[in-house]
């Protein structure tokens, strides 16, 4: 069955041109990246697939590359697709973080590192510094570890918030798997680093626990 024989349902671009990009349901916004589909499976059938597959959006978008170029209907090229999409929401993001006050608008913030930490499969610790305008210098991965842990090293903290001439920073870790609830461990090494970076007059604004579907705000607790 050629394309424009099929149902509009299986048609996402004439549905996005004729009613916009909201009405389409995720596996139709997927299909208009694959294109055509495979022999028996519309694009929106493989779509679908991935989406059952990985579970969600945020899960497919942060696959990596090489998973998604095995899967049936997808390929290399289909996988670069979806991972520029990724990129390119990361990059706009990003843009909106450093354009804002960051406790003006902290949620830039939360929905930046959302995007690169709810779906990763190991531990890893971020950090945003901030310049005297709470205006965002720059946001760094700094340690990775494992699914359960990560090491922490204040020193390297203190070394990269003067090497940025950083007036203030937020940190972030994020739960691969569990809920984003902070533990005694993750008290104690934020009452840690703010000491230490308090040596030298930086100061940490806020400490976001990131896991799938949740974003804890230690400020927010009263935990800061």
């Amino acid at each position: 069955m050629s394309m424009a024989q099929r149902p509009l349902s299986e048609r996402p671009r004439e549905r996005l041109l004729a009613q916009g990009a909201h009405a389409l349901s995720d596996a139709e916004l997927f299909a208009l990246f694959i294109g055509t589909g495979v022999r028996g499976l519309s694009a929106v059938q493989v779509a679908r697939g991935l989406l059952e597959r990985f579970g969600r959006v945020s899960r497919v978008l942060a696959a990596p590359r090489e998973e998604l170029a095995a899967l049936p209907g997808v390929g290399p090229a289909r996988s670069a697709q979806i991972a520029a999409v990724m990129e390119l929401a990361r990059r706009a993001l990003g843009e909106e973080m450093r354009r804002r006050d960051s406790l003006a608008s902290p949620a830039a913030v939360r929905s930046y590192l959302r995007l690169h930490m709810q779906d990763l499969g190991h531990e890893s610790f971020y950090c945003v510094f901030l310049d005297a305008q709470n205006r965002v210098i720059a946001a760094e991965e700094l340690f990775r570890g494992t699914l359960t842990q990560t090491s922490v090293y204040p020193r390297e903290v203190v070394k990269h918030a003067l090497r940025h001439n950083a007036a203030s920073l937020i940190l972030a870790h994020n739960h691969p798997s569990g809920v984003a609830e902070p533990s005694l461990q993750d008290q104690a090494l934020t009452r840690t680093l703010a000491e230490a970076l308090a040596l030298v007059d930086v100061k940490v604004l806020d400490h976001f626990i990131v896991a799938p579907g949740a974003c804890l705000s230690f400020a927010e607790r009263g935990l800061i």
